[in-house]
């Protein structure tokens, strides 16, 4: 961790264990329009923001629903979901501590909503830990870009080169590394058929917040 002044978290499979909550989602949401979610939906949308995914669903299922109303169905799918059940990886509360203890600031840089991350890291009792939150909808731009992630750093009022940034997917890293940040790839059952190409584009590769303490 030398040189580093601050860890920016995603949030969504790299703090908490939360894909299969969205999985669920599509699948509850898309049977009643209809639909059975299709293979490659997961890696279409797993790095874009909630506007966009909706945006997304709009489009691709030729769906009446207007955005707004696409993405308030999901948050209130979610929100019981990540008000007591969505539960913190291994290791997350004693790592965080860790870095307090070292002085490191920590960020949020997710493509969640406020709502939603507020429930859950309320819930986990890990939100007082946070000097910053960023959500791409701020930045009007998916992870695959670096926006979202300088932002959080500007928040922090870290050089992006000072910034190490935890992620779970790849397209996410690469936002990261545009970003010109180091980047701890941390594995998630969702995203394991990416370990692969995730070991070789970080910095380090995890499979468990206690490795790191």
């Amino acid at each position: 961790m030398n040189n580093i002044k601050a860890a920016i978290f995603d949030l969504d499979g790299t703090l908490v264990d939360s894909m299969w909550v969205w999985e669920q989602i599509d699948i509850d949401f898309l049977k009643s329009k209809g639909y059975t979610p299709p293979k490659d939906l997961k890696d279409d949308i797993t790095h874009l923001t909630f506007n966009q995914t909706a945006e997304y669903f709009k489009n691709r299922f030729n769906l009446s629903d207007s955005i707004d109303e696409i993405t308030d169905t999901w948050h209130n799918m979610a929100y019981s979901f990540y008000s007591s059940k969505v539960k913190l990886k291994p290791g997350v509360i004693s790592f965080l501590n860790k870095l307090k203890s070292l002085d490191i600031k920590i960020g949020l840089a997710t493509s969640n909503s406020i709502p939603l991350l507020e429930a859950t890291l309320k819930n986990n009792g890990i939100y007082h830990l946070f000097d910053a939150i960023t959500v791409t909808e701020e930045v009007k731009k998916s992870k695959e870009n670096p926006d979202v992630y300088l932002l959080c750093a500007n928040k922090l009022n870290v050089p992006p080169e000072n910034c190490i940034v935890f992620e779970d997917i790849i397209a996410a890293v690469k936002g990261a590394k545009l970003a010109g940040m180091k980047v701890i790839g941390v594995y998630d059952k969702a995203s394991e058929d990416q370990e692969e190409l995730l070991s070789k584009a970080c910095d380090k590769y995890i499979y468990d917040y206690n490795e790191l303490l």
